[in-house]
């Protein structure tokens, strides 16, 4: 089989992915659809819309602002969803945790706080989970102080074995210190391959052509982390303005693919169709990740 980008039309920002069983679930930034519409598939290619996964959002937040969800297996069979929200108390964009018995929902988040809220740092938004080889939890996100006119860290904490409290000091890893970057760096992913880390990571304005996604390599799940000499990795092409925010994934016959959102060149900014959905092989030549994409042209799909 064979296919071509994008791979889902409509618009579908931020996205974020797993796999259970024989199906791929992927979560986006709210839309029309919901707080955090879900598509699913069998192949990563074939996407179909399923529903909202969060129907409501905690207590502690307000609707409408429900960004860059993912989701991890939690304990007991359960899942859990980490999302962004906006925060009553505070006005910033906060991260809560989210559960259900499903991997398409309904989640519920019954707690009356955030689970991370750096208000004194604009807010803190795009929580990525992890978890390590020995079965330990972590979260990576950044604050949001672009949306204050101060810098952009990354930090990551260790998470508690439930998986829905922070149980250790966090950490800055990365900061918006190069030039390709500008005032922000966001959307975090830690990715373990052939036993090294790999943090992935978006720059610049996500609104305009020059958002685009590059790596660190880190030496343990709180750091440090190198900067790779390459970045950006993936960037704007004629076929795709501001590709970024970029979900790696592992195939069963052991592939890796990157699900990420780009811009129509001709449509940076709109709302329709807005940022549509992509995917492109990455391969891995003397230990470093290479995109091969932004790819328009016809490509075999992933095994």
């Amino acid at each position: 089989m064979s296919f071509t980008n994008p791979v889902y039309t409509d618009n579908f920002p931020d996205p974020g992915a797993m796999r259970v069983g024989e199906t791929w679930y992927a979560y986006g930034t709210n839309g029309p659809t919901g707080n955090v519409p879900v598509l699913t598939s069998p192949d990563l290619v074939n996407w179909k819309p399923a529903g909202d996964a969060l129907p409501q959002v905690g207590k502690w937040a307000t609707a409408g602002n429900t960004w860059a969800p993912e989701v991890i297996e939690g304990p007991g069979g359960t899942y859990l969803l980490y999302y962004t929200a906006r925060s009553t108390k505070t006005n910033v964009q906060c991260i809560g945790v989210a559960t259900a018995d499903q991997p398409g929902g309904p989640f519920v988040d019954e707690s009356e706080e955030p689970l991370v809220c750096q208000a004194d740092e604009g807010g803190s938004i795009d929580a990525s989970p992890f978890t390590g080889d020995n079965g330990d939890r972590w979260l990576y996100w950044k604050n949001d102080g672009n949306a204050i006119g101060q810098p952009t860290y990354l930090y990551g904490a260790r998470l508690s074995e439930d998986g829905r409290t922070i149980s250790g000091e966090s950490k800055q890893l990365l900061v918006n210190d190069a030039g390709w970057e500008a005032h922000v760096i966001e959307a975090p992913q830690m990715v373990r391959h052939d036993g090294r880390l790999y943090l992935f990571y978006s720059a610049n304005a996500f609104d305009k052509e020059e958002y685009a996604l590059g790596y660190a390599t880190c030496e343990g799940p709180l750091g440090p982390c190198v900067k790779a000499a390459e970045n950006p990795i993936l960037h704007t092409s004629p076929a795709a303005a501001g590709p970024g925010h970029g979900f790696l994934v592992t195939t069963p016959a052991g592939e890796s693919w990157l699900l990420y959102h780009a811009w129509p060149p001709s449509a940076v900014g709109s709302v329709a169709p807005g940022r549509q959905l992509w995917l492109d092989r990455v391969d891995w030549v003397d230990g470093r990740p290479v995109v091969k994409g932004p790819t328009v042209e016809e490509q075999p799909a992933p095994n």
